[in-house]
């Protein structure tokens, strides 16, 4: 396997095993070399259950779920089935991640209006997906290692971006909540603050009546007249 493609495939890996993640393969021109860098990984079954290979569009159709309108419309070779390679893959594995490869390696792109060399990736994951493209020049078998380190560069990077948007969240999520609770803990400290006003501004409702009241000097003055 070429280095470069061992090598990008253990970064990926790394990632991967840190978070106790899965992932899965469904690849096209490349027929498994995905799979393979994969698998020289020891270790492998962890976190690399299954994969397939789908080169026909009958079995694009018929394993990985891929829409035959999509195949007609645009082409094995797109954006679009790239996408729905990888959710297939993914769904079926039941994996965190899924890598698809659809490309025309060459030597000829057998009626196709598409360059020899064109590649689409598709990234999944249970919450987005995407597809990246590239044009390789080469010879076929060049094209198909290049294709695969083309996915693992992809991947990472992808990968990479979505971590940092899950860190971000994650901290705002938090810091929201932290919001709500010192609101709450405010308008706690608002209402002590206006009952304690409410009761220094009414004294008399803290007054007890308590016995008789001596008459007063008026009360007693009255009761001495005698009236004709």
């Amino acid at each position: 396997m070429d280095e470069d493609v061992q090598a990008a495939a253990a970064r990926l890996v790394r990632r991967i095993k840190e978070g106790g993640h899965t992932i899965t393969v469904a690849e096209s021109c490349t027929g498994g070399l995905l799979s393979s860098a994969f698998t020289d990984i020891a270790g492998a079954s962890t976190w690399f259950n299954q994969a397939w290979v789908t080169y026909s569009n009958d079995a694009k159709i018929r394993e990985l779920g891929v829409k035959p309108s999509s195949l007609e419309k645009k082409g094995a070779v797109s954006a679009e089935v790239a996408i729905q390679m990888a959710q297939g893959a993914l769904k079926n594995a039941n994996a965190d991640i899924a890598i698809s490869i659809t490309g025309i390696a060459g030597p000829k792109n057998d009626g196709s209006n598409k360059k020899v060399g064109l590649v689409y990736v598709g990234i999944a994951s249970k919450n987005w997906a995407n597809a990246e493209s590239t044009q390789i020049g080469g010879n076929r078998a060049e094209n198909k290692i290049g294709f695969v380190h083309f996915a693992l560069n992809s991947t990472i990077k992808r990968w990479d971006v979505a971590m940092t948007q899950a860190e971000e969240q994650r901290i705002e999520e938090e810091r929201q909540l932290a919001d709500e609770v010192a609101e709450k803990i405010q308008f706690e400290l608002d209402r002590q603050k206006r009952e304690e006003a409410a009761r220094e501004s009414a004294p008399w409702q803290d007054e007890a009546w308590v016995g008789e009241t001596t008459p007063t000097e008026e009360t007693a003055l009255d009761k001495q007249v005698e009236w004709d």
